[in-house]
């Protein structure tokens, strides 16, 4: 969907949540503490929601598909794949070359 698309690409750090997801706000504070200020679109607010749900299901191979995070305009995963690259100290290089974070 080209939405999606559009959407990722609008700042370093994208994420697509509901707004009733607690993990959705996990993933949401980890970044804004580590310095990211992503742009969130929560889909459950949105009136093309619904289809960007289901695209972004299609892409991450799995329903729900929230939280969705893009940084530089990649799909990166869910929670446990941004946890997996934070503990493996992966996430704040990636932030880096982005231009999401400078320290």
């Amino acid at each position: 969907m080209e939405r999606v698309a559009k959407l990722s690409t609008e700042k370093a750090v994208v994420i697509f949540t509901t707004s009733t997801c607690p993990m959705c706000h996990t993933v949401e504070s980890l970044f804004s503490d580590l310095g990211a200020a992503p742009a969130v679109h929560e889909l459950d607010k949105d009136p093309r929601g619904r289809d960007m749900e289901r695209e972004l299901a299609r892409r991450l191979g799995r329903s729900p598909p929230v939280p969705a995070v893009f940084i530089a305009g990649k799909l990166v995963g869910s929670t446990d794949r941004v946890m997996s690259l934070h503990l493996a100290g992966k996430l704040v290089p990636m932030l880096r070359a982005a231009g999401a974070i400078w320290l």
